[in-house]
């Protein structure tokens, strides 16, 4: 609120306003505005998210047909440009996808996402080993697989420790009360360690398969790697076209990016159907179709924006004029506020509040339930496999797995999400500074005391 009266001296109608109002919902729930965050992440991110996912089905669609089998990079931009910029056709396959998620959380978390997910993940599995199998036995395609495994830690920086730590958010759905909703279901019972190491390291394998199925076939076509959108519906594309039966593998990979987008859309749908079923007191069948139209309704707004504001004039000057400046396009300002304010933030204050507010001991309690390893045993005895050997489990323990989560969750994630919260929106900068070539650093200096001398 202290900024916001800030922001009132400076004439910052907007920003003013909108910071009293966050400090006034503060004050008033508490800690519920941190939950009601990974509510309004989740919905914002469905909103954009379904637009992409959208894309993915229609391209499922052009490889059936052969459509995507365009020649060069250029000609698949073209393609790739002609979803974006055709809002009706963008609209209908944003409607499709958001459909495909409305019915399956329709049916409810065993009926419905249970069922869907226990066909759809193995699918997705074998997909990805598909296309893994076809692209190395590519020729030339060991380049690529060189370059993909081959790490160069001369070029790591700060800055790219921070977008991995971005990545892993959005992956793992942090921050947005996936993990909280989903966690809501499970048995008291349930080893959550476990289960942390397993959704964790399921995570990094999935992706490093994904840029096993991707870069070898890159490479072997000869073609430069991109990153983002530009790689998935511009470069693929061209390389599935340089490849023998390409539509067969290019359908493969786009209903495989379809199953995986309909796997997360039915995530983040599933977070938002809960709040309202469970603290407003709806229908699960009320909350999904609601939300799911509300969703759409937005989602309308990012389809026909996705590269600028020209079909949305009016929303963008409203913006303006209540916000200032406001740069790139609708379905962008959703992407910033969602990945770059709600997820990171929404993420810190959970760990601050299990650190410091509700308590390690209560979260370590409730852990213990499932896995007595995790707070009961010795973490030396733990990793030497003397986990079931009583000699080596006192009553008192000083490190164990939680006494170092603990630590973890009340210092060092806080502020490493922070750190990297504070990076993406420009607070901070963590670029690495070039060292001067040989001798660049010495002619510099003599250019200096020269310039010193004339003046």
């Amino acid at each position: 609120m202290v900024s916001g009266v800030f922001l009132l001296a400076f004439a910052q109608w907007g920003w003013a306003v909108f910071c009293l109002l966050i400090g006034g919902l503060v004050f008033r729930y508490s800690w519920t505005v941190v939950g009601a965050m990974g509510v309004l992440a989740g919905f914002l991110i469905l909103s954009f998210y379904s637009v992409v996912g959208g894309w993915s089905l229609g391209f499922v669609g052009s490889s059936i047909v052969g459509g995507v089998g365009v020649e060069g990079v250029e000609t698949a931009g073209a393609h790739f440009e002609s979803f974006t910029d055709n809002p009706g056709l963008a609209i209908v396959l944003h409607f499709l996808f958001m459909l495909i998620c409305v019915g399956i959380v329709y049916k409810g978390v065993k009926g419905g996402i249970e069922k869907s997910v226990r066909v759809l993940m193995p699918i997705l599995f074998f997909l990805i080993l598909v296309l893994i199998l076809r692209g190395i036995t590519l020729d030339g395609a060991i380049e690529g697989v060189r370059f993909y495994l081959t790490p160069d830690f001369s070029q790591l920086t700060a800055q790219g420790v921070l977008l991995a730590l971005g990545m892993a958010f959005f992956s793992l759905s942090l921050g947005m009360g996936a993990m909280i909703t989903y966690g809501s279901y499970v048995e008291k019972e349930q080893n959550l360690f476990m289960s942390s190491l397993s959704i964790v390291g399921l995570d990094v394998l999935m992706a490093l398969m994904a840029g096993l199925a991707i870069f070898p076939a890159v490479f072997a076509m000869g073609i430069t790697p991109e990153e983002g959108p530009g790689l998935v519906f511009v470069i693929l594309p061209a390389v599935f076209n340089e490849l023998p039966m390409g539509a067969l593998w290019a359908t493969v990979f786009f209903v495989l990016l379809s199953v995986a987008a309909v796997t997360s859309g039915i995530s983040l749908l599933e977070v938002v159907t809960a709040f309202f079923v469970d603290e407003r007191g709806w229908s699960r069948h009320k909350a999904v179709t609601v939300c799911g139209g509300v969703i759409f309704l937005l989602g309308v707004l990012c389809a026909i924006s996705v590269n600028d504001w020209g079909r949305i004039t009016w929303l963008h000057h409203g913006f303006k004029s209540v916000f200032g400046e406001v740069q790139g396009s609708f379905f962008a300002l959703l992407d910033n506020l969602a990945s770059n304010w709600l997820l990171p933030l929404g993420g810190m204050f959970i760990a601050i509040f299990v650190g410091w507010i509700w308590g390690v001991k209560r979260a370590v309690d409730e852990i213990r339930h499932g896995s007595h390893n995790f707070a009961d045993v010795h973490l030396i005895s733990l990793l030497a496999g003397l986990r079931d050997d009583d000699s080596h489990n006192s009553p008192v323990h000083v490190v164990t797995l939680a006494s170092v989560w603990g630590i973890f969750i009340r210092f060092i994630s806080p502020v490493a999400v922070l750190i990297a919260f504070l990076h993406t929106i420009g607070w901070i900068g963590l670029e690495r500074v070039e060292e001067p070539a040989e001798g660049e650093g010495e002619k510099k200096k003599v250019a200096e005391e020269q310039a010193t001398e004339e003046n």
